[in-house]
C-alpha cells in the first residue's frame, strides 16, 4: 500500500493529521495496531483546557483553543465540545499567591486568558463548592468534548477527504530506502515518502526504528463516572494545589478525574485500577463539594497514557532521519491541542517549517550535551 505520508498510531494526535494533510490534498495512510481511539485518545477526561499550561504551550494551546470553538462545523461531525469555561480553586492564601505570582508572569508575556476570581465570584459560579474556598483562577473559553466522539469526527473528516485507516495493524518494521520509507505491517506492507509518529505510549517504539531515542515513560490515569445527579456544577472544575478535576456532563452524572494512576502494563495492552487512589480522588471531590457525598461510582477505568519528564510533548522533526516527524508524549493534557497539532505536523510535511516556535518540543532535549 502506497501514500505520501503514512501516520502511524490512530489517536487524536494521528487522526487530526491525517485531517490536515488529507485537506491539503496529501494522500495519507494511518496505521494502528489496535482501533482508533483505543487508548488515551478514546478514555481520556476530555478536558479542552487552555488554563494552566506550560508557558511553552499557550502559543500552541491559545490556537488551538480558537479551533475548538468552530471544529464541528470544520470537520462536519460532532467532537461533543461544550465551552462551559474551567475553575481552579484556591484553598487559601497560599494558593491565591501562586496565582497572583503566575498572572503576573502571564500579562508580563501578553496572556489575559486566566483570570483571577475572589470567594464570591467563586460562590456566584460554583454555588456548592466548599464555603471555606477562597477563591481561584477562570478561563471562559475552555470546557470539554467526549474523547471518543473527538477521535472519531477527525478521522471521519480525514476519511472524507480520502485518507485510509487502517486497524489492528502493528508496524513491526521500519526502514528508510533511497527516498522511500518502508513498513512493515502485520497484514500488509507500506510505502511512503513521509512517516508522522503519533504512536502514544508506544512512540519510544516507533521512535527507535526512525532512529530517535527519548526517554518516554508510560501510565494509567484512572476516571470514574457516577449516577446521574441534580445538576450543581456547570463549568469543570480543577484546583490550584490538590489534585482535583472533574465536570458534570449535560445528562448529570459526574466525571472524576486528578490525576491518579493505576497499573500500566504495555506489554499486554492492559491497565490496572489502584482503588485506594480512587477512594483518595472521592474524598477530595467530597471535600470540595460536600454534595457529592451522595454519589454513587457507576464505572471506573484507565487508558495507557505516554508522559515524558518535563511533562511537556515531542512535536517536530526527527533528528536521525529525513522526512519522519513526531507528536507524542504529551503527558495527560494532549487532547486539547490535537487540533493544532495536526496542522503544525501538516504544515512540516508539506512547507517543512512551522509558524511555532517547537525548539521546547524537540525530541533530543535530553540528550547529554559533549563538551
Amino acid at each position: 500500500m502506497k501514500a505520501d505520508v503514512l501516520v502511524i498510531g490512530g489517536g487524536i494526535q494521528g487522526c487530526a493529521t491525517a485531517f490536515h494533510l488529507a485537506r491539503q490534498g496529501v494522500s495519507v495512510i494511518v496505521v494502528e495496531k489496535d482501533y482508533a481511539g483505543r487508548h488515551a485518545s478514546g478514555v481520556n477526561a476530555g478536558g479542552v483546557r487552555l488554563l494552566g499550561r506550560d508557558m511553552a504551550e499557550v502559543p500552541l494551546s491559545k490556537t488551538s483553543m480558537e479551533m475548538w470553538q468552530t471544529l464541528d462545523d470544520d470537520l462536519g461531525h460532532d467532537t461533543g465540545f461544550r465551552r462551559h469555561s474551567l475553575i481552579n480553586i484556591a484553598v487559601d492564601d497560599a494558593d491565591l499567591g501562586a496565582l497572583q505570582v503566575r498572572e503576573d508572569k502571564m500579562r508580563a508575556a501578553g496572556y489575559t486568558h486566566e483570570r483571577i476570581i475572589d470567594r464570591s465570584e467563586l460562590m456566584d459560579r460554583l454555588p456548592h463548592v466548599n464555603p471555606d474556598c477562597v477563591g481561584g483562577v477562570i478561563s471562559d473559553l475552555d470546557g470539554y468534548a467526549i474523547p471518543y466522539k473527538a477521535t472519531a469526527a477527525f478521522r471521519r473528516a480525514a476519511e472524507d477527504l480520502g485518507a485510509q485507516v487502517v486497524e489492528s495493524e502493528e508496524v513491526l518494521g521500519l526502514r528508510r530506502i533511497g527516498n522511500v520509507w518502508l513498513a512493515q505491517g502485520r497484514q500488509h506492507r507500506y510505502e511512503a515518502e513521509t512517516v508522522v509518529n503519533c504512536a502514544g505510549a508506544w512512540a519510544d517504539r516507533i521512535a527507535l526504528l526512525i532512529g530517535d531515542n527519548v526517554p518516554l515513560s508510560h501510565a494509567a490515569p484512572m476516571l470514574m463516572i457516577t449516577a446521574r445527579m441534580p445538576h450543581f456544577a456547570k463549568p469543570v472544575v480543577g484546583a490550584v494545589s490538590r489534585q482535583l478535576s472533574f465536570k458534570q456532563f449535560e445528562n448529570g452524572t459526574v466525571l472524576i478525574g486528578g490525576g491518579a494512576k493505576g497499573f500500566a502494563d504495555r506489554a499486554n495492552n492492559r491497565t490496572r485500577l489502584d482503588y485506594s487512589k480512587l477512594a483518595a480522588a472521592c474524598r477530595t471531590t467530597a471535600e470540595f463539594f460536600p454534595i457529592m457525598h451522595k454519589a454513587s461510582i457507576n464505572r471506573m477505568w484507565a487508558g495507557l497514557e505516554a508522559y515524558m519528564p518535563d511533562n511537556l510533548p515531542v512535536l517536530g522533526p526527527a533528528v536521525n532521519a529525513a522526512r519522519a516527524f513526531h507528536a507524542f508524549g504529551f503527558s495527560a493534557h494532549g487532547f486539547q491541542m490535537a487540533p493544532v497539532v495536526g496542522q503544525v505536523l501538516a504544515d512540516l510535511v508539506t512547507g517543512g517549517h512551522s509558524r511555532f516556535n517547537l525548539s521546547p518540543f524537540r525530541i533530543d532535549r535530553f540528550d547529554r550535551k559533549v563538551l
